[in-house]
C-alpha cells in the first residue's frame, strides 16, 4: 500500500483517498514576476511524479496548480518594466509552461490564475466575516483573526503565544491581534483593484489557494503540496482560512519537497543566489536536470552544484549506453516481475525516487550481462513513468551542451580500434581510445560491443 509522509501528523500514513479510486490534489504554484528558478522546479518535477505515480497506481486524479498572477512583487516589477500587469504576467506565464514542458512535466488538470477566482475569495472573505473570523479594519483591509481559530498553528507546530513573543513592537495598529493576517487589501493609487461589500481592493495571497481549491477540488480534499517554506504561514492560514469558513476537515494529506540550497543556504530570489531553469538548461540536458532533481528523495535538501549536474549526467549515460543495442525495442511493464516488484515498494514508500532509480541501475546491470530483450523493455516502462528515458540512446550519448561530436567520426575510430584488437595491434587500439578521450568520447566495452558516451 502506498504511503505518504503527512506533514500534519509528522509520520508516514497509509494512503486513503476520499472517494475510492480517486485522487484530489492541490498544488502551490508559482507567483509570476521572474523566471523560475531551480528551487521552483523541483516542487514542478516532485509533483508531477506525485501525481505520475498516482495515475500508474490506478487512481483517477484530478490535479490543480495555480498560478498568482496579483501581488505586491508583480505590481512592483511591472511598475519597474514600464509594462502592463497583464504583459508581464502573461510572458513569465509562457516562460513557466516552457521551462516546465522541457524537464518533461506534465501540465496539470486544471492551471486557475488568481484574476479568474476574485468572486470566490470574496464569498470566502464574506463567509468569514459572517463567522466571525475576520473582520474589517478601519484602514479598509479586512483581516483573519487568528485567536479565532482553535486549530491555529497545528500544521506547523507552532503556538500562537511563542509567535506572538517573536513579532516585532511595529504592528500594524489596525489588526486586532499583532498574528492577524490579510485578507483583502484596500485600493491604493495606480494599482488593480476591485469592488468589493467592505471597500474596492484586492485579495491578500493566503486566501487565494483556499478559495481556489474549494472550487476546483471541494472543501475537503486528498493531497496538498508545495515547498517547505510554504509550511507556515501560507498554509497554516489556508487551513485556518478554509476550516473556518466551511466547518470540516481541509486537507488529508500535507506534503512538502525540501528546499534546494547553494553554498549551505536556501536557494531563494531574495538571497540572490539562485540559478534560473533556462539557464541550467544551456548547460545540461533537460533530463539529468530531472534525473539530478529526483536523485534526491523529495523531502531532503538538495545542494546544487554543477558538479552535482555531471554526476547526474553520467549516471543516466549508463542507463542510455545500456539501452544502446535495444533502440528499436519498445516499453512495457510486467507488473509482476521481480523488478517492478522492487520498483513499485520504493515508490509506495512515499515516492522514494532515491531507492527506485537504484532499482533500474540494477535492472541495466542485469541487461548487460544478459543482453535481454524483455528486460530492456521493462527499463523503458519503467524510467518512462518517472519521465526518464524518452530520447533515443544516440540522442542522449551524442548530446552534450556547448560542445559538437561528429558521430561518423567517433564511429569509424571505432571500427579501427576494434580491428586493431581483433589483429592483436594493442598498441594501436590504445592509441585510437586516447585520440576518442582527447575529444571527449569514452569507451565501454560489453557484451553487446563497443559502446560509447560523451565524458
Amino acid at each position: 500500500m502506498l504511503k505518504i509522509y503527512n506533514s500534519l501528523s509528522r509520520s508516514k500514513q497509509e494512503f486513503i483517498p476520499i472517494e475510492p479510486g480517486k485522487v484530489r490534489m492541490y498544488v502551490c504554484g508559482m507567483t509570476v514576476y521572474d523566471y523560475c528558478h531551480l528551487g521552483h522546479g523541483r516542487v514542478m518535477v516532485v509533483f508531477d511524479i506525485v501525481q505520475r505515480w498516482l495515475r500508474a497506481s490506478g487512481f483517477d486524479v484530478t490535479y490543480v496548480r495555480n498560478i498568482t498572477d496579483i501581488d505586491d512583487k508583480i505590481i512592483q516589477r511591472a511598475a519597474v518594466n514600464g509594462e502592463s500587469i497583464d504583459k508581464l504576467t502573461a510572458r513569465f506565464i509562457s516562460a513557466m509552461h516552457e521551462d516546465a514542458a522541457a524537464l518533461g512535466i506534465e501540465r496539470p488538470n486544471f492551471e486557475p490564475r488568481a484574476t479568474e477566482c476574485i468572486a470566490e475569495m470574496q464569498n470566502m472573505i464574506s463567509t468569514l466575516i459572517d463567522k466571525g473570523y475576520a473582520y474589517p479594519a478601519k484602514n479598509g483591509d479586512v483581516y483573519y483573526a487568528v485567536h479565532q481559530f482553535n486549530g491555529y498553528g497545528r500544521l506547523s507546530g507552532k503556538s500562537l503565544d511563542d509567535l506572538r513573543a517573536g513579532e516585532r513592537a511595529d504592528v500594524d495598529p489596525a489588526k486586532h491581534d499583532p498574528m492577524d493576517f490579510v485578507l483583502w487589501k484596500a485600493a491604493k493609487p495606480g494599482e488593480p483593484a476591485w469592488d468589493a461589500p467592505w471597500g474596492s481592493g484586492r485579495p491578500g495571497w493566503h486566501i487565494e489557494c483556499s478559495a481556489m481549491s474549494d472550487k476546483l477540488l471541494g472543501a475537503h480534499f486528498d493531497i496538498h503540496g508545495g515547498g517547505e517554506d510554504l509550511q507556515f504561514p501560507h498554509h497554516e492560514n489556508e487551513v485556518a482560512q478554509s476550516e473556518g469558513a466551511h466547518g470540516c476537515t481541509f486537507v488529508n494529506y500535507w506534503m512538502h519537497n525540501g528546499f534546494v540550497r547553494v553554498n549551505d543556504e536556501k536557494m531563494s530570489k531574495s538571497l540572490g543566489n539562485f540559478f534560473t531553469v533556462r539557464e541550467i538548461l544551456k548547460k545540461f540536458d533537460a533530463e539529468v536536470v530531472r534525473f539530478f532533481i529526483l536523485r534526491a528523495h523529495y523531502r531532503s535538501p538538495l545542494s546544487y552544484s554543477d558538479q552535482h549536474l555531471e554526476d547526474a549526467r553520467h549516471a543516466l549515460s549508463r542507463l542510455y549506453t545500456t539501452l544502446k543495442p535495444f533502440a528499436d525495442q519498445g516499453a512495457e511493464i510486467d507488473w509482476n516481475h521481480p523488478y517492478t516488484l522492487r520498483f513499485k515498494a520504493a515508490m509506495d514508500d512515499d515516492f522514494n525516487t532515491a531507492e527506485a532509480f537504484a532499482v533500474l541501475f540494477d535492472l541495466a546491470n542485469a541487461i548487460n550481462k544478459s543482453s535481454s530483450a524483455h528486460d530492456a523493455s521493462l527499463l523503458k516502462g519503467l524510467a518512462g513513468i518517472l519521465g526518464f528515458l524518452q530520447q533515443t540512446p544516440i540522442e542522449f550519448l551524442q548530446r552534450s551542451p556547448g560542445s559538437a561530436v561528429d558521430s561518423a567520426q567517433v564511429e569509424s575510430l571505432i571500427f579501427a580500434r576494434n580491428k586493431a584488437r581483433k589483429e592483436k595491434d594493442f598498441a594501436e587500439s590504445d592509441r585510437i581510445r586516447k585520440q576518442l578521450l582527447d575529444l571527449g568520447i569514452a569507451l565501454e566495452d560489453t557484451a553487446q560491443g563497443t559502446q560509447w558516451r560523451n565524458n
